[in-house]
Parts: C-alpha cells; sequence; structure tokens
C-alpha cells in the first residue's frame, strides 16, 4: 500500500501547512539538545540548519508520494565539507532530532483515525533517512579517498624531485601534515599482487596500515617497481624502517637520514633512492640498511652528494692530521698492523693508536672490512680532486 493511502489527504495538508514551524522546531531542538552544535561556526551551524529544514521539507514531499524514499536529497541541502565537519554518528542525531519533532507533534498534525498511520510513516521514514545518511557519508570517504591519494601522489612526487614549495606545503597540511617534524625516507621494491601486478593501491595502503598501527604520520607512493614511504614523527630512522619492513618487497629496503620536515625531505630522499641503487654493491648488506652507510658504494654508482660527503667527512678531516692520513693510507695498502708499522717505521702500539684516532675523527673503523672499503673510497676521490690537473685553474 502507498504513504498516500496510509496517510489520509487532510492530515497530509495538514503537515504541509505546519512545515515551516516543524523546521524552527527541529532547528531549536538541535540547540538545546546537542553539545557539538553549540561548537560548530556559525557558518556550519547555518548549514546543519539547513540540512534539518531539508529533512521536514523532504519529510513532507515523501509522505505525499510525490518523492521516492531517497532521502540523499536532505542532505545535498549542505555543502559536502559538511562530512569532514559532523560525523556520521553527529549526522544520525541530526536526523533523529528531525524525526522527534515530527513524531512529538502527530497528534496536533492528524485526524484521530490518521495518528497511528502517521506514526508508522513517521518510523518508516526515520529508519530511510538513517540508511540515506549512511549513503552520503560513504560516498563522501570514498571521493575524499580518491582525492587524498591524489594529493598524496603529488606531494610524493615533489618531495622526490625536491620541489617542496610553499603550493606543495598546503597540499600536504591537507593530508595533516601541516607541523609533521623529524622526517625519513623508505625506498624499496613494490610487492606485487597476484590479482593486479599494476594496482599500486594495495601497497600503499599497507603502509598505511602500519602507520596507524605505530600512531605515525605517513605518505607512500609507487613510483615504477620502487614503493616510496615519506614518515613523520620518527625518533630512530633505523627502528622504523624495521617497523615499516613488511610493507615491502623482498630486498633492499634503504632509508635516508633524518631530516627536520617536509622541505628537507629531499634530501632524505635522494640519499634513500641512490643507496637503493648501490645497495648490491655491499654484500653483506643488512635488510633495512640506512643510506648514510653505502656512501662508498653510491658514490661508485655517481652519487655526488655521496663523492661530496665522503671527501668532507674522510679525506678533508684527515688532512688536517698528516700522520693520520698517511697511517690510513698505508694502512689500506697493508696485509695487517705489522706490515703497516714496517711500512711507517713505528712501533705497532703508535698504530693502533692512530687507527683509533682515525676513527674517533672519521667515524669508520679501518679494522671493518666494509669501512675500510668506504674510507678507501673516499681517499681515493680526495687524492683525484687535490691533482692540479684536475683543478679548473
Amino acid at each position: 500500500m502507498s504513504r498516500r493511502g496510509l496517510v489520509s489527504l487532510t492530515t497530509r495538508r495538514q503537515v504541509r501547512r505546519r512545515g515551516g514551524d516543524l523546521a524552527r522546531a527541529a532547528t531549536q531542538r538541535l540547540e538545546a539538545t546537542h553539545d557539538w552544535y553549540a561548537t560548530l561556526s556559525a557558518q556550519e551551524r547555518s548549514w546543519v540548519a539547513l540540512v534539518a529544514q531539508a529533512g521536514i521539507a523532504n519529510f513532507i514531499e515523501w509522505l505525499d508520494g510525490t518523492e521516492r524514499a531517497d532521502t540523499r536529497t536532505t542532505f545535498g541541502a549542505a555543502p559536502r565539507e559538511l562530512t569532514r565537519t559532523i560525523s556520521l554518528a553527529q549526522t544520525l542525531e541530526l536526523a533523529r532530532s528531525v524525526v522527534d519533532v515530527v513524531e512529538e507533534h502527530v497528534d496536533e498534525l492528524a485526524k484521530p483515525a490518521d495518528v497511528t498511520d502517521l506514526r508508522i510513516a513517521v518510523l518508516r521514514y526515520s529508519r530511510e533517512i538513517a540508511f540515506g545518511a549512511a549513503q552520503v557519508y560513504a560516498h563522501a570517504a570514498e571521493q575524499r579517498g580518491a582525492w587524498d591519494a591524489r594529493l598524496e601522489s603529488l606531494v610524493i612526487d615533489a618531495v622526490m624531485r625536491g620541489e617542496v614549495d610553499e603550493s606543495i606545503r598546503t597540499r600536504a597540511a591537507a593530508l595533516g601534515w601541516g607541523d609533521v617534524t623529524d622526517v625519513v625516507v623508505l625506498v624499496g621494491g613494490s610487492p606485487r599482487s597476484d590479482e593486479d601486478d599494476d594496482d599500486p593501491t594495495a601497497a600503499v595502503a599497507e603502509v598505511h596500515r602500519t602507520a596507524q598501527r605505530l600512531d605515525l604520520p605517513v605518505l607512500a607512493g609507487v613510483q615504477g617497481s620502487r614503493l616510496v614511504a615519506v614518515v613523520g614523527s620518527v625518533s630512530d630512522p633505523a627502528a622504523t624502517a624495521a617497523d615499516f619492513a613488511g610493507c615491502f618487497a623482498d630486498g633492499d629496503l634503504v632509508h635516508g637520514p633524518l631530516v627536520t620536515d617536509l622541505t628537507e625531505g629531499a634530501v632524505s630522499a635522494h640519499a634513500a633512492v641512490a643507496g637503493h641503487v648501490a645497495a648490491p654493491g655491499w654484500q653483506g648488506r643488512p635488510r633495512p640498511v640506512a643510506a648514510d652507510d653505502l656512501l662508498g658504494e653510491r658514490a661508485v654508482a655517481g652519487d655526488d652528494l655521496a663523492h661530496a660527503a665522503l671527501v668532507e667527512q674522510v679525506h678533508h678531516r684527515l688532512a688536517e692530521h698528516p700522520s693520520l692520513l698517511e697511517t690510513a693510507r698505508t694502512h689500506l695498502d697493508s696485509p695487517g698492523l705489522e706490515a703497516t708499522s714496517r711500512a711507517l717505521i713505528v712501533h705497532v702500539n703508535t698504530v693502533r693508536y692512530r687507527l683509533g684516532r682515525i676513527s674517533e675523527v672519521t667515524g669508520y673503523d679501518l679494522t671493518d672490512p666494509h669501512e675500510a672499503f668506504t674510507v678507501r673510497v673516499a681517499l681515493t676521490l680526495g687524492a683525484i680532486l687535490e691533482e692540479p690537473s684536475n683543478s679548473d685553474g
């Protein structure tokens, strides 16, 4: 049976005549019963009032049978931004307030014979308006998710290119990165799904789930075969990389150095990408591995920033201590401490002392094979730069 058949024409006309009073009563009910309503701005309260008024108007049209039972039109009265301002639960409270106002006035609105039928109609509308609210929020979440994904991809691209300007910072702020500091970039292989090898969304979603569990802000994206994650609020880059390791494909996972904020993210990103390229050069590399632990391999692979860092951290510092520079070069070309001692014509304990000082000055231990390799690369680069024939003059 149709709604028109349940409620008489006389009652439906009375409901329509009282529509304005019902709308005002619904707005007053919101102000009186919901604390969250008072916290809204004037503009946001006006949006909510529009929805309440539209709810009454929609009920009247629905009762007359002139509209389909699709109460999503109620929520079209306010801008889409309203779904960011109030929650679905609050929207359902709003809808319930509208329905309660009508229900409380049933005895005044309906002919005695129509009271029960009108109450039944109100209950039916209550269910439908709740369903309509859920549909609106689901659609808004879907659209917001797609928009956020595009924004996230744009910000990731800017970080990787070193082009984080004011417009990119604004876009990042829309993703919750307005005040995020202590940033590190992770680069590794992107896992492939058996169902859809070309769909990067599953990998990005896994990064976001992990970040949510760790309560850390994150931006993620797939670039070619690589998965990139920009993580904020980091205190220990190595530990953070280990926490996210399961999001990446098997193989190398490299984290860049910790930087102050997203504006400096390109520094961490460059190091992480260069490290990911060069990582296979170190047979015993851990997973994850710091890009700074791959400076030697990065330099060999042609990374100019690694060149500069090694020359500054190793060659220039040792050049300030000629005996240490000579000891480093001699030890790297000798089969052990005794051989270094003989070549330098000093006691072996003097060699041990100088190696300790080299470690203090440069941060590299020449008794460790990989660190010795890194120092060798640094000294080789420094020697090349010192060669007069290679100078600009």
